[in-house]
């Protein structure tokens, strides 16, 4: 599918400069200079996975399950202990919901490694 600006698509160019810097900049390169080649190859990895998540519906009927549009004011209403009252289940699965999501763009396989608990 070619998005609305044509092709590259920003996804693609983002995972094109993280390859050159996983491959041509750290094989010329060693010391500081390398280590933050790679620093910034993880970083383009996840906006790239980002771009590419199409995890977003999950998310929001997550926060719509209890009434929230985002983050921002979920975490508010558990912090104010407007949620002190709300049956404990639906609140962990969002959570869990949300960490997921969160793992699975910036640690892709943590998921899988950790027991479900």
């Amino acid at each position: 599918m070619i998005g609305p600006y044509g092709r590259p698509l920003a996804v693609e160019l983002v995972a094109a400069v993280a390859e050159f810097l996983e491959a041509d900049v750290r094989a010329a390169t060693s010391g500081q200079v390398n280590f933050h080649a790679r620093v910034a190859a993880n970083a383009l990895r996840i906006v790239e996975r980002e771009l590419l998540d199409e995890g977003a519906a999950d998310y929001r009927a997550a926060l719509a399950r209890l009434g929230f549009a985002d983050e921002e004011k979920l975490a508010g209403a558990i912090r104010s202990g407007e949620m002190d009252g709300r049956p404990g289940p639906e609140v962990i699965a969002c959570l869990r919901t949300l960490v997921r999501r969160r793992l699975a763009v910036a640690h892709p396989g943590y998921d899988s490694e950790q027991p479900d608990k």
